[in-house]
């Protein structure tokens, strides 16, 4: 399954006199349908997106014709269309990140029998792209398309510990939500734990965005030694005894590593010495 990122900053679509376009406002709508929603009406539409009907109307008509959205003729709902994945497999074939992953996150789904999802980081955010669930009623469930937090997953901290200064700095400038009891929410927290990451190569996070749940997470790093994305092994707590955490993190270090070279080449591996710990 390949996933675009169309959840931007709203200041991203505005035009000079500070309003949302034509092209936003038809992007957002997009960003309305997921997993859990991969069929929305017009008045569902209309109501989450905050626009009239005839002007959502208007703009799932452009949508359609470009082929991004379909509607089906019997129910008249509407679903993301076909002109998404041909945009989404463009972009796969000139850089291969989903395709060049794949191996390592199937083979780490074999040896942990647990969760392990990939996410690919654009304008700031994080997008869960691929998902291997192991089959196991007791598991940590994640859907493709799902944006992680940044402060709170493991995921996130190993994507902060591998970024720009600017945007690590915006990341952490924000009110930090709290998901559960212990979720990090002081921004000097997340600076250690991102500096701990750093140190051992991995991160972890002990129910700091789903209560029961344990995950370590290693940054997937391009050719400049920042990260691009990220790959972890989420898994519930009870089978998670500590002998298991320094184990799980090398072994998903070692596949981020093994995706970082493959993905970059030489360049990347020149860089070695100073992004990887």
């Amino acid at each position: 399954m390949l996933a675009v990122n169309l959840n931007l900053p709203v200041a991203f679509w505005r035009n000079e006199e500070g309003c949302l376009s034509t092209v936003g406002k038809a992007i957002s709508l997009l960003d309305l349908f997921s997993v859990d929603e991969p069929e929305l009406g017009l008045s569902e539409i209309a109501r989450q997106s905050g626009f009239d009907k005839a002007t959502t109307r208007r703009l799932l008509v452009s949508l359609t014709q470009h082929g991004f959205v379909e509607q089906d003729v019997e129910t008249r709902r509407y679903r993301l269309g076909a002109g998404i994945t041909r945009l989404a497999r463009i972009r796969e074939a000139r850089f291969p990140f989903l395709q060049t992953s794949l191996p390592f996150i199937r083979e780490l789904a074999a040896e942990t029998a647990e969760t392990v999802h990939l996410s690919e980081a654009s304008h700031g955010s994080l997008l869960t792209v691929h998902v291997e669930h192991p089959a196991r009623a007791n598991r940590v469930n994640v859907n493709v398309g799902e944006y992680l937090p940044l402060h709170s997953t493991a995921s996130g901290i190993a994507y902060l510990a591998y970024v720009r200064e600017p945007l690590l700095k915006s990341a952490l400038a924000m009110p930090l939500q709290s998901y559960t009891s212990r979720t990090m929410t002081d921004p000097a927290s997340v600076v250690e734990e991102i500096a701990a990451a750093r140190k051992r190569g991995y991160s972890v996070s002990d129910q700091g965005y789903e209560d029961g749940v344990f995950s370590v997470a290693a940054a997937i790093l391009g050719a400049d030694g920042y990260a691009i994305g990220t790959l972890a092994i989420a898994a519930p707590l009870v089978r998670t005894p500590k002998s298991a955490v320094s184990e799980r993190g090398k072994i998903v270090a070692a596949a981020a590593r093994g995706i970082s070279e493959q993905l970059n080449g030489e360049v990347f591996k020149a860089l070695k010495g100073r992004a990887l710990a």
